[in-house]
């Protein structure tokens, strides 16, 4: 009944300003005839939206005789309302149109901690070089956002959730690394099947929202990934301490591939096993923002930038520079 009456009352409105339309035809047209013409409508329609207007109102808008239509000075009065209403109304539309077809405005992202700090951010002042018009609003946490609710425009997550309200592009999977520092594997050697792990130390990673341990999956003898139930000697709930924690040697982690790049960069870790992805449709990073027959140019704008610029990291909506990765 709810969805009734709403729909009602957006009917009545619509058929409101139609019928102002007419009205300011006809002033400016002096008859109904004429006014019929401006609106691609007939005389007899003109004359009961017109008779209509003044029931609503309770007075009388036109003077009528059978030549010609006077405007009376009250409809003089509601004349000049309703066109200073209908320009509003017209310049407000050009604007926010001009706004959505411009890179110009305010671009409110969400993203996750992780991919922000180490993906993201290092890309903004380059973003804003190009569309300096664009300002930036910036939600960096892996909390779940309603992200029509919060009025984000463009949400950057790993995974994503089913929502016909939203459109999920994926910029490229989630691929994940099996790593240590070189000291570690210096001292404690390479294990060479999955039961040598366990006379390792390994990195535990807490999901924060289940406090679940995420799966470690390992390579059997055929070279395919599977669970493997190891004792975690370290746990930590952040990323990127994650990271951290391997490079400073207490042992091996699996890392996706954002929190991996910058240790094999620089020589603090080493990936001994080739990478694995997980299999479900919801694996990787993906752009995430509302649905809508009018996408503004800045959020168009943004993903494209935000591929262009994975691209040349070696990423893309079905591969990592991980599938390029030469296992030491």
């Amino acid at each position: 009944m709810k969805i009734v009456h709403e729909y009602s009352c957006y009917t009545r409105r619509m058929d409101k300003l139609r019928t102002l339309e007419i009205f300011i035809a006809t002033c400016d047209g002096g008859t109904f005839a004429a006014a019929a013409k401006l609106c691609c409508s007939d005389p007899s329609t003109v004359s009961k939206a017109i008779s209509r207007l003044e029931a609503q109102l309770g007075f009388t808008l036109f003077h009528r005789s059978t030549r010609q239509l006077r405007v009376t000075k009250a409809g003089r009065h509601y004349a000049r309302a309703v066109r200073k209403m209908i320009q509003d109304l017209s310049s407000c539309e050009n604007e926010l149109k001009h706004v959505n077809d411009t890179c110009q405005g305010t671009l409110r992202i969400n993203c996750a901690v992780c991919y922000g700090h180490l993906y993201l951010r290092p890309l903004l002042k380059e973003f804003c070089r190009q569309y300096p018009e664009i300002k930036l609003e910036l939600e960096i946490n892996d909390l779940h956002v309603d992200i029509i609710e919060s009025e984000i425009d463009v949400a950057i997550r790993t995974g994503y959730i089913e929502d016909s309200r939203l459109v999920a592009r994926r910029l490229s999977p989630m691929d994940f690394l099996i790593c240590a520092a070189p000291d570690y594997l210096a001292q404690n050697g390479v294990p060479k099947n999955r039961e040598d792990f366990h006379q390792h130390s390994w990195i535990g990673f807490r999901i924060k929202e289940s406090l679940q341990l995420q799966p470690i999956f390992l390579p059997d003898e055929y070279g395919e990934y599977l669970p493997y139930e190891l004792e975690r000697h370290h746990i930590t709930d952040d990323g990127e301490a994650m990271a951290h924690l391997c490079m400073d040697g207490f042992g091996f982690a699996q890392l996706p591939h954002f929190l991996a790049k910058h240790g094999l960069d620089t020589g603090e870790l080493i990936s001994p096993y080739p990478y694995f992805r997980p299999p479900q449709p919801d694996n990787g990073v993906f752009a995430i923002y509302p649905k809508r027959d009018y996408l503004p140019a800045r959020v168009r704008i943004f993903v494209e930038f935000m591929t262009n610029a994975l691209a040349i990291r070696g990423e893309n909506a079905n591969n990592t520079w991980a599938s390029e990765l030469k296992v030491s």
